[in-house]
């Protein structure tokens, strides 16, 4: 295995959930100010990691959500969003250009903004109405189970939060488990990918953000290989054509409502393709977290599992996960 430093994700996992008082006072704080909408905006893989809880909403409650890309939002604008609408903001580096600019927008609309980032003092931060730093912490995704899970529970749709945020301490452990218990078949994917021309990647639900980031932001971004990501339902409307032997095909599936629609491209893979990969969130232990809760942590799993198989084609392949030869290198 290659090594990580199971305390550090402790420790970082620990930084996050120290702030649960804080992040479940501004939820309580834009609940009694009153809201009415619900908006995601942020580029890349930064709007990716804000899908699942897209879908937790869309799927818990009746509150109108809705994710824009922040470069479409500045370009064709968004007439939905205004003085009622929280929205949520990400960006690890706090300066992402299109997402600041994004963040003046929705501010001059009159959006009420939250924004998660990974460091403090950045332009972002300064634009937003509350923000919370996670430097380091993992998984980030904890800040927004616990903003998102209270706005929820306070308009009453999300009976068990408590509960569900104090089993959230252990999640950093539990992460930990899927680690150790993913980079046995992480490797063995990345040696036999590690030189493939060409590779589907497919996933639904709250895992369609998650698949489609790793597609997008792992594989061509930091490895530069040729990817492409579809979700189970469009599966069939397409890319199943592309399917024949010797064509590489991942499958990421989640214990959400969408399951079905994953384990109907699991049968059709398992009958016309030859080489074919699942990565199961059901199949990982989650030490200290109920069985109710494992479908909204369905994101988180997949994460944990697929970072192995990133650090694998890292150290494979010889080719770090930080080199870039365009993004932040050039203008465009």
């Amino acid at each position: 295995m290659i090594s990580f430093d199971e305390q550090a994700i402790m420790d970082n996992g620990a930084y996050i959930y120290a702030q649960r008082a804080e992040i479940e006072r501004i939820a309580d704080e834009v609940c009694s100010q009153g809201f009415d909408s619900i908006f995601f905006t942020s580029s890349g893989g930064s709007l990716a990691m804000m899908q699942p809880f897209d879908y937790l909403v869309s799927t818990m409650s009746d509150i109108p959500a809705q994710s824009q890309i922040s470069a479409d939002l500045l370009t064709a604008g968004n007439r939905r969003i205004g003085k009622g609408t929280i929205a949520f903001m990400a960006s690890k580096s706090g300066d992402t250009k299109e997402t600041v600019a994004a963040a003046k927008a929705v501010k001059d609309a009159g959006c009420t903004i939250i924004s998660t980032l990974g460091v403090e003092n950045s332009p972002l931060g300064e634009l937003s109405d509350y923000s919370v730093v996670y430097k380091n912490g993992r998984p980030m995704e904890m800040v927004l189970y616990l903003l998102i899970g209270k706005i929820l529970n306070n308009k009453g749709y999300f009976d068990e939060y408590d509960r569900f945020a104090d089993e959230l301490a252990n999640l950093p452990s539990a992460l930990v488990s899927v680690g150790k218990a993913a980079d046995g078949m992480a490797r063995e994917y990345a040696l036999k990918h590690q030189n493939d021309p060409y590779q589907i990647w497919i996933g639904s639900g709250n895992l369609w953000g998650p698949t489609y980031s790793f597609a997008m932001c792992v594989l061509e971004e930091s490895q530069w290989l040729r990817t492409k990501s579809v979700s189970s339902p469009e599966f069939f409307h397409g890319t199943i054509e592309l399917v024949e032997p010797g064509v590489c095909v991942a499958l990421a599936m989640t214990e959400a409502q969408t399951r079905p629609l994953d384990e109907r491209v699991a049968r059709f893979c398992n009958e016309y393709a030859d080489d074919f990969t699942v990565f199961d969130t059901r199949d990982y232990e989650l030490p200290g977290i109920s069985d109710e809760f494992r479908w909204m942590l369905s994101p988180v799993v997949l994460n944990a599992a697929l970072s192995r198989v990133s650090k694998n084609f890292e150290q494979i392949r010889d080719h770090s996960l930080d080199i870039r030869r365009y993004y932040r290198k050039v203008e465009y």
